[in-house]
């Protein structure tokens, strides 16, 4: 069996040959990278890209993962999930980093009875690790031979992709490990399809690397239990490079298999739930949070909320006290602002 070539190591770059290899002209030809998976006619992973899906804990997020592997597995569509595999890239990689093997079999019978095969048979399409007992940078080890060894590999499944670094806020471990997954999908001609959870305050991905992901990916679907039916849990597009689909959900029944919900129209809740990614750029909230902070190095929680409010209104964005609360979770999240304490100081080294 032809073995794949192995990554290059940091010795054994030759950056003349990179840049040479780099070089773009605009007589170069170039094909669409074939579609894998859809919903509906929205495009939501390709190969050569990486995509991921998010939710807080318990929002069935791999029941969800579980709908794309048996579309992909089947070459058919489960829930709204419609796969399309090439010949050559038929087989499945799925690594769980976070459950027990005796959890991780269970999901693997989920998959199969989604995709109506026999469940005391493995299909030679589809690997299954468990990698739960593993440290993060031997994880990593793990599923990167298993990228570059597995014949006519098309679509890899990292529900846990958190757990593949040791500090999930680290600027320099979230772009290595976001830098990994851009090259695995280009060196290998593949679609990755993670898995990383929502900040228990506000609906953005975790840390830096939750960061990192929203700005490489291809899409980011969100998962979210329905704050009026918590037996449903709906699907929206977070980012999407293609169009926009309809938000779908889904329930689990009484064979514990995710079924999709027909007509689903989400009601509108009364309270904002978080701060939004995309309200205030990025240049702002460092400028406000300098003017703030310029002349005391720290705050208390007491004074923390007017003097946000005042810090922001001074670079155009104006908010209530309500509104200012949440934003005060958000930069904690972000590691903007860092609590010493009783006080809050301002973290310029902050990764947004």
């Amino acid at each position: 069996m032809a073995r794949a070539k192995q990554p290059q190591t940091a010795t054994s770059v030759n950056f003349t040959e990179l840049r040479q290899s780099s070089r773009l002209q605009i007589t170069d030809a170039f094909t669409a990278p074939p579609v894998i998976l859809r919903i509906g006619d929205a495009i939501v992973g390709t190969l050569g890209n990486f995509s991921a899906s998010t939710g807080k804990a318990k929002s069935k997020k791999t029941f969800n993962i579980c709908a794309i592997v048996a579309s992909a597995l089947t070459n058919s569509t489960v829930l709204n999930y419609s796969a399309s595999m090439t010949k050559d890239r038929q087989t499945i990689l799925y690594a769980d980093t976070e459950q027990s093997r005796f959890h991780c079999q269970r999901v693997l019978k989920r998959i199969l009875q989604l995709s109506k095969l026999p469940t005391d048979c493995q299909p030679a399409t589809l690997e299954f690790l468990s990698l739960r007992k593993f440290s993060p940078k031997i994880r990593l080890g793990i599923i990167e031979e298993a990228i570059y060894h597995t014949e006519n590999l098309g679509l890899v499944i990292i529900d846990g992709v958190r757990d593949l670094a040791y500090d999930i806020n680290s600027p320099s471990e979230a772009t290595d490990l976001i830098t990994k997954l851009m090259q695995w999908t280009d060196e290998r001609q593949i679609h990755i399809h993670t898995v990383l959870h929502l900040n228990k305050g506000d609906d953005n991905t975790r840390g830096h690397l939750g960061t990192e992901l929203n700005n490489k990916a291809e899409t980011v679907l969100q998962i979210t239990k329905d704050e009026f039916d918590r037996d449903i849990s709906s699907v929206t597009a977070m980012y999407i490079r293609d169009m926009d689909f309809e938000p779908f959900a889904f329930r689990i029944n009484e064979n514990s298999l995710p079924e999709l919900v027909d007509d689903y129209q989400p009601k509108q809740s009364a309270t904002q739930k978080g701060f939004d990614y995309q309200e205030v750029p990025e240049t702002k909230h460092r400028e406000a949070l300098e003017n703030l902070f310029s002349e005391t190095e720290q705050v208390s929680y007491t004074n923390l909320i007017g003097k946000l409010q005042k810090g922001y209104a001074f670079v155009g964005y104006s908010f209530g006290t309500n509104k200012a609360k949440l934003l005060k979770v958000f930069l904690e999240n972000k590691r903007m602002i860092i609590k010493d304490g009783k006080f809050y100081r301002f973290n310029p080294d902050y990764y947004y």
